[in-house]
């Protein structure tokens, strides 16, 4: 994570913009019937250079959708995708994009293949975009990444099943960074670790920040780990953002409902806090997006849903500098 005073002009410019991004996939819903399952909703959001943008929300609410999506490993249903100022639309700009973007997959034990040694795991994005001459600048460009991420070069000849979770996650970051990349998507990166093992990875993706210029969509439930790493952070709620600002001030003045809630459950390591601390329960659980509810999608279980609330969707908007939110009654709720 950057301090405000380290980033440059430079820095603050988006290095990725995405602009109304939508992907549905159509389901089978009866017989020769389908659906459309609006998995990503008209989302829109910018990532600074040099910035962690932290990507919360629950299970199923389209957080590793939007990061697939982005990296168009889904394609998309609508909207645009913009690196480095330049929209990502024909195959020669998206096979230049796969250069300079990558990404990190939740599942450690099932995004390695097992047939391959550690080696070669690495080193197949540097195959596939030929980035080297030789199989020795091959090789020594695979124990620089092993060197990068904390794996010793005898690990390099080894398979990844003789390796622990919080190994094979090393490996799978040594290979995202691989092509050398500017920009990567972290899936959940760590929610598949021990408790222990997490906070070694999450402060390796800090030193590998700073020392190699990254920028990183930081997709995460564990609220705590987000608000570690993240610069900014956008909470999301069945395809559709409903808050985004600075990471302090989602946490020390969250404004929409669901974040409220989603803050409310935080763990507080002081006692007295915690005590105080009042728990925001949510009514029922959360909707199929198969059957999302009319206008906004959270007014299902908001204590302060209105008849306006079914009637349209709230327009994500600044509220304050740099803190955008979607809500009806954000003024009444908030003051």
């Amino acid at each position: 994570m950057r301090n405000e005073t380290e980033m440059t002009d430079m820095e603050r410019t988006p290095l990725v913009e995405v602009r109304h991004l939508k992907k549905y996939f159509q389901i089978n819903v009866g017989a020769f019937k389908t659906a459309a399952l609006k998995a990503v909703d008209d989302v829109s959001f910018s990532i600074m250079k040099g910035e962690t943008l932290g990507l919360v929300g629950e299970s199923g609410c389209g957080k590793t959708t939007v990061g697939r999506t982005l990296l168009q490993l889904y394609k998309p249903t609508g909207g645009e995708i913009i690196y480095d100022g330049k929209k990502i639309e024909s195959k020669s700009s998206l096979k230049e994009f796969r250069t300079k973007a990558t990404i990190v997959f939740q599942d450690p034990y099932s995004s390695l293949n097992p047939r391959m040694t550690v080696m070669d795991i690495i080193a197949e994005p540097l195959d596939v975009h030929k980035l080297c001459k030789s199989k020795e600048e091959r090789r020594e460009r695979v124990l620089q990444l092993m060197d990068y991420v904390g794996l010793n070069s005898e690990h390099a000849s080894r398979y990844a099943h003789e390796f622990s979770g919080g190994q094979r996650q090393r490996i799978g970051i040594a290979r995202a960074l691989a092509v050398n990349p500017e920009f990567i998507v972290c899936d959940e990166p760590v929610s598949a670790l021990d408790v222990s093992i997490q906070a070694q990875v999450i402060n390796m993706f800090d030193e590998l920040q700073d020392k190699l210029g990254l920028t990183y969509l930081f997709i995460a439930h564990d609220l705590l780990v987000v608000r570690h790493i993240s610069d900014r952070i956008a909470v999301m709620y069945l395809g559709k953002m409903v808050e985004l600002a600075e990471a302090a001030e989602i946490y020390d003045r969250p404004l929409h409902p669901y974040t409220k809630s989603l803050i409310s459950a935080v763990p507080l390591p002081d006692p007295e806090k915690a005590r105080a601390n009042k728990r925001i329960i949510l009514n029922g659980d959360i909707p199929s997006p198969l059957k999302a509810p009319s206008g906004c999608p959270f007014r299902t279980r908001c204590h302060y849903a209105t008849e306006a609330c079914a009637e349209s969707m709230p327009e994500f908007r600044e509220v304050s500098k740099g803190h955008f939110a979607a809500c009806h009654r954000l003024e009444e709720i908030n003051s």
